[in-house]
């Protein structure tokens, strides 16, 4: 029985939480437990567990004699992994895009820049891992496999930093990196040069080279963007 309630959760979560951030729901659209127990065919507290998470991500608001209201765009927490899934899987996902990757390059390449000369051996070892694991999955077509690797090894940038609002972030790039791989943004196979920015990138934090982590890490977000301009314009 626990498992099928939170299955009920699930797939309410699942249709709300994506229909509020494509703006099906504007802001202060009130959602009427009532209703939504009809609707989903569910009981009350499947409904308020759901909104539960919901107001977590500041989605919504609940308020005593007026009921849960959605919010306005602003005040949604955009940070959330599964709000940016859902807002790239909506009818926004050029501009929520490119939106992330403003972000990727504002952080990432100073992010690359510490972790040259923060990284400890066991970091700059998967750094490498990873680098090699793109470059082996980056033909013939294996883009989930290569996405693991690419997800991972951004992931070890941020954590390497040394600063941990940047290593916070991890789970933002790699909401982003998926979302590309599962609405077809990206190209069949890997662009060969950003392929090789990793591995230049893994060199350069191994050998404590900061400039260069910074400068090559900057190459590959506007590489991303390049990437934007052509397959989702």
């Amino acid at each position: 029985m626990e498992n099928e309630g939170k299955g009920l959760h699930a797939r309410v979560l699942e249709s709300l939480g994506p229909a509020i951030t494509a703006g099906d729901y504007p802001p202060g659209t009130v959602l009427r437990t009532d209703e939504l127990e009809q609707r989903f065919d569910v009981s009350r507290t499947v409904i308020r567990e759901a909104i539960r998470v919901l107001e977590s991500m500041q989605l919504v608001a609940s308020r005593r004699r007026v009921g849960v209201t959605v919010r306005p765009t602003e005040e949604w927490n955009v940070y959330d992994p599964r709000v940016i899934g859902w807002r790239l899987a909506g009818r926004d996902r050029p501009r929520q895009l490119r939106s992330l990757t403003v972000l990727r390059s504002a952080i990432e390449p100073v992010a690359a820049g510490l972790a040259a000369r923060h990284a400890t051996p066991a970091q700059c070892a998967e750094l490498t891992e990873h680098a090699m694991g793109m470059v082996a999955t980056s033909r013939g077509q294996q883009l989930d496999a290569y996405l693991v690797h690419d997800t991972a090894f951004h992931r070890v940038i941020l954590t390497a930093s040394g600063n941990e609002m940047f290593a916070r972030l991890g789970d933002v790039v790699a909401a982003v990196l998926t979302g590309r791989t599962q609405h077809h943004v990206m190209f069949t196979d890997p662009d060969p040069a950003a392929v090789t920015l990793h591995v230049q990138v893994a060199e350069a934090v191994r050998t404590g080279d900061a400039a260069r982590a910074e400068s090559l890490t900057r190459e590959i977000t506007t590489g991303a963007m390049a990437e934007l301009d052509v397959l989702a314009p």
